[in-house]
């Protein structure tokens, strides 16, 4: 549960939407319940609807009291219009009925039932409808989020998708904040890395509908592996554009954040991925949604993003998009932007930096500066700054890639290092692990690895200690 310290933690970096991409980009609140769909609920809610109850056998065993059978029988099998009158002057005792129902019932049939029930009460009326829920919960301080939070735990899919996307509604429908926020985000995480797809893209969209507002964003980052769930959808792919905007959609708020701009490359390696995205993307909001991330993270951060875009060569890219007729004037001027701040800093970046930009993304390449002894003379002593951040990573490099290329390169560097370091060299690449990792890859099935490792140890023993 949020403390208000909490939220104003929280607020304290968030960053006003502009307003002109949340006209077109960010679907209004009032709709976002509908757009939270999928044929596997509209089939589910179907055959939950063809299978009827005993309603009078929960009377008989004191489930439900007569008034409440009543009520549940008067809208079961009403039609859409029938319903509206009744909601139109009983509303907000159906609210609380239904509560009352989410709490009480444990059978999985009786629950998705009144899921279902709910379904036929908002729809097409969600912001009049759902008021009615906090209207119902005045003077009781476990409604209307702890029903729904109490279904998730439940074993039954439709029941958790259903139950979280009303409580998405809920949530984002009022100014409250003392909401269990951490643990719904925490059943989502386990939701995204369900082998169902249909889980995963609903739960994709209820992220996104949480995610107009803001507070929540940094929460979702910073829950245990939360991120890491979201990162793998991206990364899995679809073959349909829109449940790939979806993901990206999701990123794109995210990155409206400060915090989360400056990390999720270094964490997530996120900047090839999108650009491999946009290079298959065969639709433009595809496109233009990539686009607007790659802005964020150049606006809000652009001294963790720039190197690191650099190196990855975004630079040729929207220099090719740029060449592009394009519908959308603002994916236009995006464009322009992201390549006008590549361009000027690719002037002012120093080569070290983009030489550490390399090194922390793992895309190391035959670049000039890994070749140059000038380079190492003048930088050997700097993979030591920040706790020998970048030695620990080139080493850290021998024992994760998959890829000769980036091991032979890695191998090179540590032996540049051990060579033009002022000291310790020898003693540093030992405490690292590097020394014995390096002389292992001199048996690598590739030539080139086991020539830089070679060489790389070759240069250690040489050097005094």
């Amino acid at each position: 549960m949020l403390s208000s310290q909490d939220i104003s933690t929280i607020t304290a970096d968030t960053t006003t939407l502009d307003e002109a991409c949340q006209h077109d980009l960010i679907e209004t609140l009032s709709s976002t319940y509908s757009v939270i769909s999928h044929s596997y609920l509209e089939e589910s809610i179907q055959l939950i609807k063809e299978t009827a109850l005993p309603w009078q056998e929960y009377q008989q065993s004191g489930l439900l009291t007569a008034d409440e059978v009543a009520m549940i029988q008067h809208v079961e099998n009403a039609s859409p219009e029938e319903i509206d009158l009744i909601m139109n002057e009983h509303g907000v005792h159906y609210a609380g009925l239904y509560l009352d129902l989410m709490v009480n019932l444990a059978r999985v049939d009786a629950v998705k039932r009144v899921l279902v029930l709910i379904q036929d009460m908002l729809d097409g009326h969600e912001d009049e409808r759902i008021a009615l829920f906090h209207q119902a919960s005045q003077g009781n301080p476990n409604y209307p989020f702890t029903p729904f939070h109490k279904a998730l735990s439940i074993n039954d899919e439709f029941i958790g998708v259903q139950a979280g996307k009303i409580l998405a509604l809920l949530i984002c429908s009022t100014d409250q904040r003392d909401v269990d926020i951490e643990g719904l985000f925490r059943w989502m995480t386990f939701q995204l890395q369900s082998t169902k797809p249909y889980v995963v893209d609903l739960n994709v969209q209820i992220l996104n509908c949480l995610f107009h507002i803001p507070a929540y964003r940094l929460i979702f980052w910073r829950t245990l592996h939360a991120m890491d769930s979201l990162i793998s959808v991206l990364r899995r792919g679809s073959s349909d554009p829109q449940k790939t905007y979806q993901v990206l959609f999701a990123l794109w708020l995210l990155s409206f954040q400060s915090t989360i701009a400056a990390h999720v490359n270094k964490k997530y390696d996120v900047i090839p991925t999108l650009m491999e995205i946009a290079k298959s993307a065969v639709k433009e909001k595809v496109i233009r949604i990539t686009i607007a991330i790659f802005k964020n993270l150049i606006e809000r951060a652009p001294k963790n993003n720039l190197a690191a875009m650099l190196v990855a060569d975004l630079l040729s890219f929207v220099q090719h998009l740029s060449t592009r007729k394009w519908s959308d004037q603002e994916l236009i001027e995006d464009i322009a932007y992201i390549q006008q701040e590549l361009q000027e800093n690719f002037q002012s970046l120093t080569t070290f930096e983009v030489y550490a930009s390399e090194v922390e993304t793992g895309k190391l390449e035959w670049s000039p500066p890994h070749q140059s002894e000038t380079f190492w003379k003048q930088n050997a002593d700097k993979l030591n700054d920040h706790d020998h951040q970048l030695l620990k990573q080139l080493a850290r490099l021998l024992n994760v890639t998959l890829q000769s290329s980036v091991l032979a390169i890695a191998c090179h560097d540590l032996g540049q290092y051990v060579k033009y370091v002022s000291k310790d060299g020898k003693r540093q690449l030992e405490k690292v692990g590097a020394k014995q990792k390096i002389m292992e890859l001199m048996t690598h099935q590739d030539q080139q690895v086991r020539y830089q490792a070679l060489t790389a140890t070759q240069k250690y023993f040489a050097m005094v200690s």
